[in-house]
């Protein structure tokens, strides 16, 4: 596919970070299909790796380089050819490493994407992933770092979170730089929606609103397009070949103007 998604104005796809398997392999097996590509996460700073360990102790797949900076270059170096944007998530408790990892993606032409969303507990423990949509302070100081490297900025988000105010936090990371937020909109849908239009009108033009979760195929595609966003993206369908290639073909279908805005759901769990 060959949009990328840069002014938001032509819908695209985007490949959702999965954590222990989206590296620079995984994304060429999905480059056919999408537009951009989001490798990791990635932690960064010695709280987010530790917590990291904690994780792949007790089963969860995670990537634990001895250097993560070495380690989204060699990466984003392997992607240098591929017909895809690539990005790279990363989960860090302090700044700093936030700005030399996207300094990195500069370098590279890469999207640094700050993770708000991984909601297991060690790593909300030590400051990471959706504790920082509690502390936005903080999330804003991460973003303006990523994006004063001239890096493309996106923040990974998750909707529903209790006593959190997406629309404030949407407002203040594109007011820091931001120039994608990437909605997890798990049970929460029309969330988007309230991201992208108040009243009917946009509120935002400099802020692609790319919706995760459920995306699956038409039916889907055209309910987040219904609720405003300007782009889709998927996690587990990427290593499903058949899967992924029928939310390229609706994304294409979207794109060419030939997805039907009234385009019925189906119900929750049924296939689309």
């Amino acid at each position: 596919m060959t949009a990328n998604g840069d002014d938001g104005s032509t819908p695209f796809l985007a490949a959702a970070s999965l954590s222990g398997a989206a590296d620079a392999d995984w994304a060429r097996a999905a480059a056919p299909h999408v537009d951009a590509a989001v490798l990791g996460g990635i932690a960064l700073d010695p709280a987010s790796r530790a917590a990291a360990r904690d994780l792949a102790a007790r089963g969860r797949s995670e990537f634990l380089p001895d250097d993560p900076l070495a380690w989204i270059d060699r990466q984003l170096a392997a992607l240098a050819d591929a017909p895809v944007r690539p990005g790279v998530n990363v989960r860090s408790a302090t700044v700093d490493p936030v700005r030399e990892a996207a300094a990195v993606c500069a370098d590279r032409g890469a999207v640094c994407e700050v993770n708000a969303h991984c909601r297991q507990p060690e790593l909300r423990a030590v400051g990471c992933g959706e504790s920082l949509l509690r502390e936005p302070d903080r999330l804003v100081d991460s973003v303006a770092a990523a994006a004063e490297t001239d890096a493309r900025t996106s923040v990974k988000v998750r909707a529903g979170v209790p006593g959190v105010d997406l629309v404030a936090v949407a407002d203040a990371v594109a007011d820091a730089g931001a120039d994608w937020l990437h909605v997890d909109a798990m049970d929460s849908e029309a969330a988007v929606a309230e991201l992208t239009a108040d009243e009917g009108e946009p509120l935002r033009t400099d802020l692609t609103v790319i919706a995760n979760n459920g995306v699956r195929g038409r039916r889907t595609v055209a309910e987040y397009a219904a609720y405003g966003a300007d782009a889709v993206s998927v996690g587990r369908p990427t290593e499903h070949p058949a899967e992924l290639a029928r939310v390229a073909d609706a994304v294409r279908a979207w794109r060419d103007g030939e997805l039907p805005a009234d385009e019925p759901n189906p119900p929750r769990g049924a296939s689309p």
